[in-house]
């Protein structure tokens, strides 16, 4: 049995890739933002601060992971430029409000300021809504909150606390825990959660978070 990298009474923490480690396939839903198959490196315009995402080549990890999950119920993050995942129900847009026209195309008049959260399953619950959720990005490259959090990526912990609160009851699960949003999330929200880190740098990240029970750098992951 895997010894968890980090563990409190609502959170549990794995180091090591989630296609090995099953102890999150034990969770009810799962909330993930899995690397999305665009080869994506941040800080692009500074060699020395430049950072790859994991498994980022190709969509195989995270199609391998929904695999390993089966039908149950999962918001999983991407973006149209990657196939969105099969079995996908509906398509929540996240318009990022802070990051004024974003990156994209730079050819392009226009920027890229949203990106999906795809729904597979069922069980959701809470009142009727659009499927837009506008709030702050918080990656601020590196410097602001991205340099805070210590991640390329981080999510909003709003953002998640939003999207698991109309999940069905139970255990989160992240097997892409990255910067530890979704952990964080859960956790404020009285929820259990389970999350596997590939990277031991970003489980350190994810302790350092938990510990301090500093729960969004300005609502950041």
């Amino acid at each position: 049995m895997t010894t968890p990298y980090y563990a409190d009474d609502h959170v549990t923490l794995y180091h090591g890739d989630c296609l090995e480690i099953e102890a999150w396939l034990a969770a009810d839903v799962l909330v993930t933002d899995p690397p999305y198959g665009m080869a994506y490196v941040s800080g692009y315009r500074d060699p020395t601060t430049r950072v790859a995402v994991a498994g980022d080549t190709s969509p195989d990890t995270r199609d391998a992971a929904l695999a390993a999950w089966g039908d149950r119920p999962a918001l999983v993050f991407g973006t149209w430029r990657v196939a969105k995942p099969k079995g996908t129900r509906q398509v929540i847009t996240w318009h990022k409000t802070s990051i004024g026209p974003g990156m994209g195309d730079l050819a392009m008049p226009w920027g890229n300021a949203t990106e999906e959260v795809y729904v597979l399953g069922a069980g959701y619950v809470g009142r009727r809504r659009q499927n837009l959720i506008a709030t702050a990005d918080q990656r601020g490259g590196t410097v602001g909150v991205a340099a805070l959090v210590g991640h390329p990526t981080p999510k909003p912990v709003g953002l998640l606390e939003q999207l698991i609160e109309c999940c069905p009851p139970g255990v989160i699960a992240d097997p892409f825990a990255g910067g530890g949003s979704t952990l964080l999330a859960a956790r404020s929200l009285g929820r259990r959660a389970i999350g596997v880190e590939l990277e031991e740098r970003y489980c350190e990240v994810i302790a350092k978070r938990l510990a301090q029970d500093v729960l969004d750098f300005g609502d950041a992951s």
